[in-house]
């Protein structure tokens, strides 16, 4: 395999590559941190350089797509491949910007790459902009972090399944393919080859692997899934088109630490909590009710624990709580730069108002309220050794997906949510290449609460996950 690398290589990257290079479909599940883009970025190039393909589409999530543009294929790309690199913009309807949109139409000699994000693809104009730029190139199409079209039924993931048949390549990427049960893989596999898993149908599929229950909800009957077999027989379909890699396996990372620090909730927390927690069986109990009716009477008792709640009519309410006082205290324990995630924006005001009070000028924030300009700043402060910045505080589900925050080796977990993917994205962010001290990772667990639930939760997935992907269980949390 001849191609001029720009940035060498480990042995596990030219594996996969080696597996994968001319092949028509493949599947990159690498965990993160151990450098699938390089891998993909090497492929789509030595593709275009044997003069296979012309063109490429990158269809990422919308929290890191740009950073495909950015910051991946400037660092990874050969310099002597001449290309035509374009972000799409759903927003974005300048004179300046359309003409250079549409450039990637015009026919010649360089590599046209589109770049889009995965939410695009629930409206018609983002597919017919993808299916006329595939009808006049030779391309490839992936899709990174590829469990955003996991859900078979919905719009994004129809329309990304419906390019399967019009480019020469496919690509997924994921180091998480398997996030909250076996049947994530058949849309994922579906993009790849529909015939590649031997089931054209969600429902065949999850006949074979999933344990099916009927149950009455009010007068009528519904089909659950309360457990999974055949585990074995799926993890073996998936080798031929897939290469698994994962980052203790490949890399001469530090050692992880894993610390739960427990707290005590507050009597005030207490008695509503309990109180709550009442009110939310009385009213589910016996009430034909909806999944989002069940995920708000759980959010408010996590908001409880948390040293909150939204009340009826929308306000906020406060309530003595201990857990912004154990996290100062751990902050006092930290030696160097630390990531501190929470779930709730409210949780984030308070822990930068109480961080700025002791330390000030330390903490910078990564969450939705922030600008993209302010996003870059913070990832830039946290990685700079010599800087004041020492705290990075923020939302796993907009923090936790493709940056890199190795400044820091504590990883603290004010609040966790029940998403596994977002869980193992967030603690992948200083875990990863240029990581060189030992990492350590801290949840606040509320004892004998919806706390301790949520972890068993993430707990049954990883045993899951990694059933299927032929990995010893991992001590974790």
């Amino acid at each position: 395999m001849l191609y001029k690398f720009k940035t060498k290589p480990y042995a596990h990257q030219e594996k996969a590559l080696e597996m994968s290079w001319d092949k028509e479909v493949f599947a990159y599940f690498m965990e993160m941190g151990t450098g699938k883009s390089k891998v993909l970025i090497d492929n789509m190039s030595m593709l275009y350089d044997k003069g296979l393909i012309n063109g490429a589409i990158i269809i990422a999530p919308k929290g890191v797509y740009k950073n495909w543009a950015d910051s991946e294929i400037p660092t990874h790309m050969a310099d002597h491949i001449e290309k035509k690199v374009v972000l799409w913009k759903t927003s974005e309807t300048s004179d300046k910007y359309m003409k250079n949109l549409y450039s990637v139409f015009k026919t010649g000699t360089d590599f046209h790459i589109l770049i889009m994000n995965v939410e695009a693809f629930s409206y018609p104009k983002a597919l017919k902009f993808a299916e006329r730029f595939l009808s006049c190139h030779k391309a490839m199409v992936a899709v990174d972090e590829s469990t955003s079209i996991k859900t078979h039924n919905v719009k994004r993931t129809k329309n990304i399944l419906s390019l399967t048949d019009k480019c020469a390549y496919r690509r997924i990427l994921t180091g998480s393919p398997v996030t909250k049960s076996p049947l994530d893989l058949y849309s994922q596999c579906k993009f790849l080859d529909p015939f590649l898993l031997g089931h054209q149908s969600y429902y065949t599929f999850r006949a074979k692997y999933a344990i099916m229950k009927k149950i009455m909800v009010g007068a009528r009957s519904v089909d659950i899934v309360v457990g999974y077999i055949n585990l074995g027989e799926l993890s073996e379909k998936l080798k031929p088109f897939s290469y698994r890699v994962l980052k203790d396996d490949c890399l001469d990372l530090p050692k992880k630490t894993f610390i739960r620090r427990t707290i005590e909730l507050s009597d005030e927390q207490k008695r509503v909590y309990n109180q709550m927690k009442k009110e939310a069986l009385a009213y589910l109990n016996g009430k034909m009710v909806s999944t989002n009716t069940v995920i708000v009477q759980l959010m408010r008792l996590h908001q409880i624990t948390c040293g909150h709640f939204t009340s009826d009519d929308g306000d906020i309410q406060n309530l003595k709580n201990n857990r912004i006082g154990e996290l100062m205290d751990i902050l006092e324990e930290v030696e160097g730069k630390a990531v501190i995630w929470a779930h709730y924006r409210h949780d984030i005001d308070i822990i930068v108002k109480t961080i700025e009070k002791k330390y000030p000028g330390s903490v910078v924030t990564y969450y939705g309220d922030t600008s993209t300009d302010d996003r870059q700043k913070a990832i830039k402060e946290i990685q700079n050794k010599n800087g004041n910045v020492r705290f990075l505080v923020g939302t796993p589900q907009t923090g936790g997906y493709g940056i890199t925050l190795t400044g820091a080796s504590t990883m603290i977990y004010y609040s966790n949510g029940y998403d596994l993917e977002k869980r193992q994205q967030s603690e992948a962010r200083i875990d990863r290449i240029g990581q060189d001290k030992p990492m350590t990772y801290i949840d606040l667990i509320a004892e004998d609460t919806i706390d301790d639930k949520i972890v068993v939760a993430l707990r049954k997935k990883v045993n899951i996950a990694t059933e299927i992907m032929g990995e010893e269980l991992k001590q974790w949390i």
